[in-house]
């Protein structure tokens, strides 16, 4: 083979490696391969958006290009007929392009504006609700819930299903004084928590431990090492390994749940739902907040849970009426204070609503992680 030869393949094999992504074994893909055309060719070079009504959203770009943006809502748990639904209504009315939000909301894109109000119409037809956009109640996110979560204590999917169906019109116009993100959470200590409100299930009693299963079941040192306020140890009882709980101490977060289902701490009585509001998302213009307690026992009271509904629409309702022109639900609740918030809501204000760290370093020292 010639020198020369040589060199014009390796230039081939730098253009071509030049044009390839490198592979990666972690994350999400590579968007741009799915995205809109327009999108990919005004990346970063859009000049501004429009809202020109509830669920539509209208990009410009410096060169002049247009993008209109179609959101509709959905159940959250999507079956696989509403995904086919959804994706021939995008084949037939938007080219074929559709991304899904964190909320499961499908966005449809078109590049005429005459191409919005049919593909409304159509999911619309369909029996989808188009909103979610500016200043609305977006649709409420959650986690997997019984599909696929291995320390649910109760099944959040539904309470998004339930109080979705009576907030349904602050989804489809812009009413709200600011966005309103609401979360739901099946355990105490993974997800949820980071919207304006949260609806968390809140766990009132220790686990109960079925010692006849933990040696068979249970790696004992991963559950002593799980808790953290190192309530649980090993103990022989009835002359098999198991372990015991420190009620004094237990948290009843149910972190010992996932490697030890014996000790089980679902409870169809004494798992409530708890509601707490202000989270790190729940701001514009200051840093991120705590979220902070502001109902607790609430009855999970499936299938329409109606106590927490009724208490949300209660806290939206005040927002809804109180708050100022782009105030997020934690601003609002900072400039009036929490005593004027807790008498608008009609809620009871109790000793368990503050936290004033006396005795911090005792119950912190507790923790297998933290000492000082």
């Amino acid at each position: 083979m010639q020198p020369g030869a040589i060199l014009n393949f390796s230039k081939f094999l730098e253009v071509e490696m030049a044009d390839m992504r490198d592979p990666i074994e972690t994350g999400c893909p590579d968007p741009f391969q799915y995205m809109h055309p327009m999108m990919r060719r005004n990346f970063g070079l859009w000049a501004y958006h429009e809202d020109p009504r509830p669920g539509v959203l209208l990009h410009v770009a410096k060169n002049g290009d247009k993008l209109w943006t179609i959101k509709a809502g959905t159940q959250r748990i999507l079956d696989l007929f509403t995904l086919r639904t959804l994706c021939q209504i995008a084949d037939d009315y938007s080219d074929g392009f559709i991304r899904f939000t964190i909320r499961s909301n499908p966005e449809f894109f078109v590049t005429e504006e005459s191409r919005v109000e049919p593909l409304i119409e159509k999911l619309e037809e369909a029996g989808f609700i188009v909103g979610g956009t500016k200043n609305s109640v977006t649709t409420l996110s959650h986690t997997q819930g019984w599909l696929h979560c291995d320390i649910p204590g109760t099944d959040a999917s539904g309470v998004v299903k339930s109080m979705m169906d009576e907030l349904i019109d602050e989804f489809k116009v812009s009413e709200m004084p600011n966005r309103v993100h609401i979360t739901t959470s099946c355990c105490q200590i993974n997800c949820g928590g980071q919207g304006d409100i949260a609806i968390n299930v809140q766990h009132t009693k220790p686990p109960k431990i079925n010692h006849d299963l933990v040696a068979n079941v249970c790696e004992r040192p991963t559950v002593v090492a799980r808790c953290p306020v190192a309530a649980i140890r090993p103990a022989m009882v009835n002359g098999k390994p198991s372990l015991e709980v420190d009620e004094k101490k237990c948290i009843c977060c149910g972190a010992c749940f996932p490697p030890c289902p014996p000790m089980q701490i679902n409870d169809a009585e004494h798992t409530k739902l708890a509601i707490w509001v202000g989270g790190n998302h729940s701001n514009a213009r200051g840093k991120p907040t705590f979220q902070k307690l502001v109902a607790a026992g609430i009855p999970n009271n499936p299938p329409r849970w109606p106590e927490a509904t009724a208490i949300v629409k209660r806290i939206l309702a005040e927002y809804k009426a109180g708050a100022r022109d782009w105030e997020r639900v934690g601003e609002w609740i900072e400039r009036i204070g929490w005593p004027r918030f807790f008498e608008l809501v009609e809620l009871p204000f109790t000793k368990y609503h503050i936290d004033n760290w006396r005795g911090a370093r005792k119950s912190l020292n507790a923790s297998a992680h933290i000492r000082f």
